[in-house]
């Protein structure tokens, strides 16, 4: 399985989504051109294989993995996207607050891959979904669960009741009855807590649609799921994803999800969002 994604990702937003499902081999070919990708640029497959450690044939499988040709043209697109990017950022002054500028920044600098892996008949399949399923139960736990919570809440703002239950078992439940013509709703960044996959499992034993927003496009998450959303993390590696853990990225895209589901409703999305607007307003007098 290689990249499926928009065909324009940069090669760093397509590694970040993809890096956790690569063979042994080719993720080591991964994190090589992530940590150097100057030199990548002009290196032979058999020049970065010798750096490696691994064969001619394991590069050319990763670039293609990665969506390439072959390593020609993932050398190319690596050149384009060194070509693009912006001056570096500062670090910082030393201070706390410079220090802070210098993270939002460099997260700045990334955000446009948090797009990269979305594609239009995914996106369209997804609102479909949503908008005909008789229910729709949205499951994430962990990191994710806030991600969760806050999709709830805009869907119902959106005039789509949706649920969300606090524990795995009362998702398992929940999930196990939904049947045909409702829809389960994942949140997940790692793509493989356990919790998760239950209710995910639950689910399917119902007989109910599966989509999955998550941060990589080959997990566990992924094999269930009837349509997948990828939002690559804004970190380089799994490792970085694991240590500092960002959702910022992914809840940026679930907002704009629910605004292109309201745009998708027509009249009857913009009429729900006038309503939800106008109940705020009789709040805040």
């Amino acid at each position: 399985m290689s990249w499926h994604g928009a065909s324009d990702a940069s090669p760093s937003a397509r590694i970040a989504a993809l890096l956790p499902s690569l063979q042994r081999g080719e993720r080591k070919v991964a994190d090589a051109i992530l940590a150097d990708r100057d030199s990548t640029v002009e290196r032979t497959a058999q020049d970065l294989a010798d750096a490696v450690g691994v064969g001619r044939t394991t590069v050319i499988r990763a670039a293609q993995s990665l969506g390439y040709e072959g390593y020609p043209q993932l050398r190319v697109a690596l050149a384009q996207e060194l070509a693009t990017e912006s001056m570096p950022l500062e670090e910082g002054d030393g201070t706390m607050v410079g220090a802070v500028r210098a993270g939002v920044g460099r997260f700045a600098a990334r955000l446009s891959n948090t797009v990269a892996a979305l594609n239009e008949d995914d996106m369209l399949r997804f609102l479909q979904l949503l908008d005909r399923s008789q229910r729709v139960l949205v499951i994430a736990n962990g990191l994710s669960g806030a991600l969760g919570i806050d999709l709830v809440l805009r869907l119902n703002s959106a005039g789509r009741p949706a649920e969300m239950l606090p524990d795995a078992l009362s998702q398992q439940i929940s999930a196990r009855q939904l049947g045909a013509g409702s829809l389960c709703v994942v949140v997940s960044g790692s793509g493989a807590n356990r919790a998760t996959l239950d209710g995910m499992r639950a689910a399917r034993a119902s007989g109910a649609n599966i989509v999955a927003i998550t941060s990589f496009a080959r997990s566990a998450v992924v094999e269930i799921a009837d349509v997948t959303l990828v939002v690559p993390p804004i970190n380089d590696t799994f490792q970085d994803e694991l240590i500092h853990t960002s959702r910022a990225a992914m809840m940026l895209v679930l907002e704009q999800l629910v605004e292109q589901f309201i745009a998708y409703r027509g009249e009857r999305g913009r009429e729900a969002q006038a309503t939800s607007v106008s109940l705020l307003g009789g709040i805040l007098e």
